[in-house]
């Protein structure tokens, strides 16, 4: 295995290896070195087959390609990956994936269908949580060889049914559908696991970089691949440590010992405001912040109470003040950046609209309502917010707090009367996020379908169920984003469900630090295209 270059190898490696604190940092990063500091106690596993954490798709996403990617520049926009073109067949259930030539793995071997087949059936095996990404197109163990085949220099799907091709696209630029080289890993297997332990430690990828050092929840270190197909990598080497505290962020971006902060609080970004040789960059992420009523309690069943709750928070001043930087007005399930996704924001605080809906509405005032929410200073402080200005109208809200799992556990139970949550996506496709806010095949208790936030809240979608049944099989894109418009626009106005917010980003760097993508809603950073 080559080394990290002598020039910083021995600095890098004292640090990340010996656990040596933060200030012991080099005063000053190498020109041909990013250095991060971020929160990565998330990573549960680095196997792409396994890796559903933020910080491990971050890592894999330089480690590893798809069949088809996204475009770091442009979110949202499908861009040839391993894949140089793709089509479906006129039957809407077999998909082809034509290799490019002439790319190869970090350990040499040539990249063909016949191994990209065999990476996308190992996930399948595997069934580790990801898997659901690539299973939910009717691929099981038992008939996977036979679904996911090649011909020559073609990989070949087939669906268990005809699905919008963009669904099936958008599912294979997930980090589960990265292509591992298959030969290296299962010559790494032990006790039948597919190389599964060995991937916790080493890369086996087509990536810009490869693993040099992985340490869990201390930090990891990439060098660049020589003639990688996309183009060499601007920086050579990237050194990720494990630093959670904004304030020790802070603290070591202002002295020039790292590059790259992304845990700074809202607090800690202000603070080097004015500070010529930072900068902060923003972004959005994909977390929404919502609303759930309870449709068993018959006074949040009524539609003009729904209606009165969405002209009775706070949003802007929310934004602008207690979640400043960290989250922006958002009124769709959508996040910003998907296919369909929604940027109007129709409503905005007015007590007179929403004390003229609730008179319309026929109910008793004051109606007492329970909030449920986790004890987090953040949720703490919104929900805190929505208790004085819906008391405001006659709607007097009692928080019930809890911690994560007891007020997940709640809601899950259909125990709440109204929650505060946020909901993030699985993959980057709009079906993800439609699935689970607008479906709701079985809404008995016995059905116990926690996966949808619909059956949670004991809603019944109704006209919207069949939409979203129709929009993941719709084959023309933009019919399939003016669907998903119309979805988002009728729940948005006429479901349980208050949607208030999506999550923002805000890196902050040393001004030198240009072309750093973090993924927006898809979450997923490219250090490959940064430079210094």
């Amino acid at each position: 295995m080559t080394h990290v270059p002598g020039a910083i190898r021995a600095p890098l490696l004292a640090v990340l290896l010996a656990c040596a604190a933060p200030a012991a940092l080099m005063a000053a990063t190498p020109a041909d070195t990013l250095v991060i500091a971020d929160a990565i106690d998330d990573i549960v596993s680095i196997d792409p087959a396994e890796a559903f954490e933020f910080s491990g798709v971050d890592l894999n996403n330089n480690l590893y390609d798809t069949l088809v990617e996204l475009d770091p520049a442009s979110p949202g926009e499908l861009v040839p990956g391993l894949a140089e073109s793709w089509s479906v067949d006129d039957d809407g259930v077999t998909y082809r994936f034509k290799m490019k030539s002439g790319v190869t793995f970090s350990s040499g071997n040539a990249v063909t269908a016949e191994i990209a087949a065999q990476s996308l059936r190992r996930v399948v095996k595997l069934n580790k949580t990801p898997a659901f990404i690539l299973t939910q197109f009717g691929f099981t163990t038992e008939n996977v060889d036979q679904m996911i085949t090649w011909d020559g220099d073609t990989v070949i799907l087939k669906t268990d049914k005809p699905y919008a091709p963009t669904f099936v696209y958008n599912c294979l630029t997930a980090g589960v559908a990265n292509i591992v080289d298959v030969p290296t890993v299962m010559a790494n297997e032990v006790n039948g696991d597919m190389g599964n332990e060995w991937l916790k430690s080493n890369s086996a990828g087509t990536g810009a970089y490869v693993l040099r050092s992985f340490k869990p929840n201390e930090g990891y270190i990439l060098e660049a691949r020589a003639d990688h197909w996309r183009g060499e990598a601007k920086i050579k080497n990237v050194f990720m440590q494990h630093i959670p505290e904004g304030a020790a962020q802070r603290l070591l971006l202002e002295k020039g010992d790292i590059d790259i902060a992304r845990e700074m609080t809202p607090t800690d970004i202000a603070g080097i405001e004015g500070n010529a040789d930072l900068r902060v960059q923003g972004d959005v992420g994909g977390q929404i912040y919502y609303l759930a009523m309870n449709q068993k309690k018959a006074e949040l069943s009524n539609p003009k109470v729904l209606e009165a709750m969405r002209w009775a928070v706070d949003y802007a001043g929310m934004t602008e003040t207690i979640l400043k930087g960290q989250w922006v007005v958002h009124q769709a399930f959508l996040p910003r950046g998907f296919l369909g996704a929604l940027e109007e924001t129709p409503y905005s605080l007015n007590l007179d609209k929403a004390k003229a809906a609730l008179a319309e509405s026929g109910v008793t005032l004051p109606l007492e309502v329970g909030l449920t929410v986790r004890n987090n200073q953040e949720r703490m402080d919104i929900a805190q917010s929505i208790q004085n200005t819906f008391g405001q109208i006659g709607i007097n809200v009692t928080l019930d707090v809890g911690d994560g799992a007891t007020v997940l556990g709640k809601y899950r139970a259909r125990q709440h009367d109204m929650t505060l949550q946020t909901w993030g996506p699985d993959y980057p496709d709009p079906h993800t996020n439609a699935s689970t806010f607008a479906m709701n095949p079985n809404n008995t208790d016995e059905a116990k379908a926690t996966g949808f936030l619909a059956w949670r809240t004991a809603w019944e979608p109704g006209p919207l169920q069949t939409m979203t049944e129709a929009a993941v099989t719709e084959r023309d894109a933009e019919k399939r984003r003016a669907m998903y418009e119309e979805i988002q626009r009728t729940h948005r106005d006429n479901s349980a469900f208050v949607l208030m917010f999506q999550q923002a980003r805000q890196d902050a760097m040393r001004a030198n630090v240009q072309n750093f993508y973090a993924g927006g809603a898809t979450d997923s950073a490219a250090y490959w295209t940064v430079t210094k």
